[in-house]
């Protein structure tokens, strides 16, 4: 009996830390910005200084990378019509991008932009809010670019 409350307290604890591990309910760092499908201009573009005190591989797991902050960096409302929905980072840094998409699942990648850049294809988007964290490989800050498009990377 011992053993199998000891397993729930550990597992709760290790759950609600993943559970916790980012703030979707906090303001975006960089703003917010609703998107309809044909929007323009594409891509739509916002600056953003990677990076944060959270390590994004340890409280969210699977592919995710690099450091982030607790909010998110920057906010998307999309409304989806026909397109692909594209998400990337372009930075001199090596960065990496986590998204968490209106269903709460995770979205993560570290290079698959090309030259240390991340980017991450939604073939079929959802509705809703898309919160974006631009995170930095290994820690520090980099300025970054990030930019959704329907267009491609």
């Amino acid at each position: 009996m011992r053993l199998a409350l000891a397993i729930a307290v550990f597992a709760a604890a290790l759950f609600g830390a993943n559970a916790s591990a980012q703030n979707v309910s906090l303001d975006p760092n960089f703003g917010t910005v609703g998107l309809v499908a044909g929007f323009t201009p594409d891509p739509y573009t916002v600056q953003i200084v990677s990076g944060g005190s959270i390590d994004a591989g340890s409280q969210i797991g699977g592919a995710c990378r690099g450091m982030i902050t607790d909010a998110p960096d920057f906010r998307l409302e999309y409304q989806p019509g026909g397109f692909e929905l594209f998400l990337s980072a372009v930075s001199s840094g090596d960065t990496t991008l986590v998204v968490n998409a209106p269903d709460g699942s995770w979205h993560c990648d570290d290079d698959s932009g090309g030259n240390l850049n991340p980017a991450i294809v939604f073939a079929d988007p959802m509705a809703g809010q898309y919160d974006i964290w631009i995170g930095s490989f290994g820690g520090g800050n980099h300025d970054a670019t990030l930019r959704i498009s329907e267009l491609g990377f």
